[in-house]
């Protein structure tokens, strides 16, 4: 049963995050090869990155092969919707942005407590698999990736990563534990795209 939610909820951060990278690429006006590449980045980058940290190897696209056909599927139903209408709202990539993040946090951190590392590590797996996607998919598009700004985005991901680890170590029931920390992840992340809230920005204004 646990297992079979937590593959549902893979599937659909991978959906949500393969038509960020659509969007991303369409709006760049890429071909189909330059499409496929940025949904698939964004879909599977950062659990790539995640598995190939802990040694979690074949990472998990290469073992299910499902993985691939959900990106090409999501790739070319949201090419086919966006030739329809033309255009698309401008909150839309960052709304699917903050739905893939909070569920990809979960997942990373999920995996690396089941696969036996300590809290600060699976909140640092989780905050990876959240973000390393979308920052891959803003460098190969020419962009400064949302983690390296001012945006609230690596913080969400870390709060949500580690309220699952405190849920998870004071033993609640991991779906309560992983809707929580979606929540936390989530709502921090669309309340500082609503009320444009941002971090600090440091910056050296001597003169050389």
């Amino acid at each position: 049963m646990l297992e079979s939610f937590i593959y549902i909820l893979d599937m659909i951060g991978v959906i949500v995050c393969a038509i960020s990278g659509v969007l991303v690429a369409t709006r760049l006006r890429m071909d189909p090869f330059g499409i496929a590449v940025l949904a698939g980045v964004t879909g599977i980058g950062g659990g790539t990155l995640r598995d190939m940290m802990m040694g979690a190897t074949p990472v998990f696209w290469i073992i299910d092969n499902t993985y691939i056909y959900v990106i090409l599927a999501s790739a070319a139903i949201s090419v086919y919707w966006l030739h329809r209408i033309h255009r698309f709202p401008a909150y839309l990539l960052p709304l699917l942005d903050a739905f893939g993040l909070a569920i990809f946090t979960i997942i990373g951190a999920q995996k690396a407590l089941t696969l036996g590392f300590t809290g600060p590590v699976a909140i640092a797996m989780g905050c990876i698999t959240g973000v390393a996607g979308g920052m891959i998919r803003d460098l190969l598009s020419g962009q400064i990736p949302f983690v390296l700004q001012k945006e609230i985005y690596a913080t969400a991901s870390i709060l949500g990563a580690t309220l699952y680890v405190i849920c998870h170590y004071f033993e609640f029931g991991p779906i309560f534990a992983m809707t929580i920390a979606m929540l936390g992840t989530l709502s921090l992340r669309i309340c500082a795209i609503y009320w444009h809230l941002s971090l600090p920005v440091f910056s050296d204004d001597r003169e050389a």
